[in-house]
């Protein structure tokens, strides 16, 4: 498996490490964190939590992307089964579990990269890429513009109404005005037209002259261009781990977490995609290369889309190919054509970060990992990564973790191409390597204060509505 960045190299692990934390001291001498917002993204924020723009008004992006959970699903009930999450609209799911906000505006552009004679794909947003940023410069801004309309998440039939509401915002709207002026000087149709149209679960995009639309989808934009302005701050990319102030010398590892970060560098092989350099602006290292695999994830049996008859017409039969089939799909203004590489990127997903991985607002909250939150921990994560290959495959290709993990087997990879066979699935590692594995990815989390036994690191972003 062919990767952008590898730590391998015949460096003693123990001096891998003191290396790791002399670089990481000198990034933290000249990486600060603002204390406060800026006017941006105070805005972002508020729209990011506004659970009117939706066709329901019952559903913001912060419902599916829950702060104390670092910023991705917060519903521990639905992530111990099926892991997607309901649209605004009561019945309707979609097909992957929420990926998380934080740390998700590092990514890079979309692009087809050389790496040793081979071509790879790095960059973008959403589980499959298709966020590419070729649109606004900011994969995240161009992600952001997709649940708004989505049918299965806020499902409003038209961008017009997300800008109409904003614009027409009493919270907000002179703080959008003020960020980008001019841009609600719009010229709308009737009223009560536009709140018809936009309460329509099924409805069809609205009717506008040329220029309003041309001002609507500029509007809209600069909507989009906030939110990513917000998910770029501070207060989501924190850099506030434990594994953080264990590099600034503000607190120590326990014996088994610096195993586990050894482990996490050799014979784990975690650090080949989930790489330890710093990121592209000096930050702490974000614990993704931005490529994708596929890992060989079985189907998770509870995912709700199987049964969404009027979004899904393969019902249990469909599977999701990734990256593949984003590459396979029709060229655009800006996607260009790259339906030659679908073939070999088919069940491959971007490789996320593992900043956040153990964050969670109790000890018994249920968080699920991976594309289709087949995972309900991350031991289970790890032993699948350690076992894929060496333990027998499950008889049921629709056998759950739970199934799996007490019948001592596997199932088969929901895309058998294209699996990644270099670097998991028959690691060797004891149970007891694995749980260091584990405690050194618990130390991820953002919100860590050495003398401070209190969850709840923060004040109520969650709740913020606005």
């Amino acid at each position: 498996m062919k990767k952008i960045c590898s730590t391998r190299s015949s460096i003693p692990i123990q001096k891998k490490i003191y290396l790791l934390l002399m670089s990481f001291l000198l990034c933290f001498s000249s990486f600060s964190v603002a204390d406060d917002l800026t006017a941006k993204e105070k805005l972002g924020k508020k729209i990011f939590f506004d659970k009117k723009l939706s066709v329901k008004k019952n559903q913001s992006c912060g419902s599916c992307h829950g702060k104390k959970v670092g910023f991705t699903g917060p519903d521990s009930e639905i992530n111990s089964e099926g892991a997607v999450f309901e649209g605004s609209v009561k019945g309707r799911f979609g097909n992957r579990k929420p990926p998380s906000a934080a740390y998700a505006t590092n990514s890079p552009v979309f692009s087809p990269v050389m790496e040793n004679g081979d071509v790879i794909f790095i960059g973008g947003n959403f589980w499959n890429g298709r966020a590419t940023g070729l649109k606004l410069g900011n994969p995240a801004a161009d992600q952001a513009q997709g649940p708004f309309t989505n049918p299965v998440e806020q499902g409003l039939p038209d961008n017009a109404c997300v800008v109409y509401r904003v614009c027409n915002s009493k919270k907000y709207g002179e703080l959008f005005d003020e960020v980008w002026p001019g841009a609600c000087e719009i010229y709308w149709p009737v009223k009560k037209y536009i709140e018809k149209k936009c309460k329509d679960k099924n409805g069809e995009p609205l009717k506008l002259w040329s220029k309003t639309r041309k001002q609507v989808d500029q509007a809209f934009d600069k909507i989009a261009l906030s939110i990513a302005a917000f998910e770029g701050s501070s207060h989501v990319n924190q850099f506030s781990s434990k594994f953080d102030a264990f590099l600034a010398g503000n607190a120590e590892f326990t014996a088994e977490e610096i195993q586990g970060l050894a482990l996490f560098q050799s014979k784990g092989k975690c650090a080949n995609c989930h790489i330890l350099d710093p990121g592209p602006n000096g930050e702490p290292a974000l614990f993704t290369d931005f490529t994708y695999d596929n890992l060989g994830v079985p189907r998770n049996p509870e995912n709700p889309w199987y049964y969404q008859e009027q979004f899904n017409p393969d019902g249990i039969n469909w599977v999701d190919l990734g990256l593949g089939e984003f590459l396979a799909s029709t060229p655009t203004d800006l996607v260009p054509d790259y339906s030659e590489f679908a073939q070999s990127n088919m069940g491959k997903q971007k490789v996320p970060t593992l900043r956040n991985l153990d964050k969670r607002p109790y000890e018994g909250f249920v968080k699920a990992f991976m594309h289709n939150g087949y995972f309900k921990s991350i031991k289970s994560v790890v032993h699948f990564y350690n076992t894929r290959d060496t333990k027998p495959r499950c008889e049921d290709k629709f056998t759950t973790e739970s199934e799996a993990l007490s019948q001592g087997c596997w199932p088969e990879p929901e895309v058998i191409a294209n699996v990644n066979t270099d670097e998991m699935g028959n690691l060797g590692l004891t149970e007891a390597e694995e749980d260091a594995i584990v405690a050194f990815l618990k130390t991820l989390s953002d919100g860590y204060e050495p003398h401070d036994d209190d969850d709840d690191d923060d004040d109520d972003d969650d709740d913020d509505d606005d």
